[in-house]
């Protein structure tokens, strides 16, 4: 079963069960991945995956800037979105599983130092593409690569 696919069953699932936010977040889903087939070329899986976490990313943004004006109940508007789409990206990995890869990544690469970080990134970046955030991925290898 494709994205697409999955989606549309999950849209009248949501409607059936009258369930608002999560009917709203998964149109949401469903109107990114319009957009990306409107170029008229194929999307790959990784097109979808990193639009997905792009709309993870706007929405932890909106949230955060809500929270910050102290109007929870839009937060948990975009936090309940997240949620829901969280469920249609890959598992994301966890800190130690990282930390191994990323361990791995310095010594191929041969990166001694923070100046390295970009070729460190570029692989890191490549391998863990959509199972973990690049924030995370950045502020681990600066902290592998600083000295201790």
């Amino acid at each position: 079963m494709t994205l697409e696919e999955k989606v549309n069953a999950d849209i009248k699932a949501a409607m059936l069960a009258k369930d608002q936010g999560k009917l709203e977040a998964i149109r949401g889903i469903k109107a990114a991945l319009l957009l990306l087939k409107s170029s008229g070329k194929p999307v790959s899986t990784d097109e979808e995956i990193k639009a997905l976490q792009k709309m993870v990313k706007q929405r932890k943004e909106s949230a955060d800037i809500y929270m910050q004006q102290n109007r929870k109940d839009l937060a948990d508007v975009e936090l309940l979105q997240i949620s829901v789409i969280e469920q249609y990206l890959p598992k994301q990995m966890g800190e130690d599983e990282i930390k191994t890869i990323l361990t791995q990544i310095i010594a191929q690469v041969g990166a001694k130092t923070s100046a390295d970080m970009g070729k460190v990134m570029g692989v890191a970046t490549k391998q863990m593409a959509g199972k973990a955030d690049g924030k995370i991925i950045s502020e681990m290898v600066k902290k592998l690569l600083s000295p201790s």
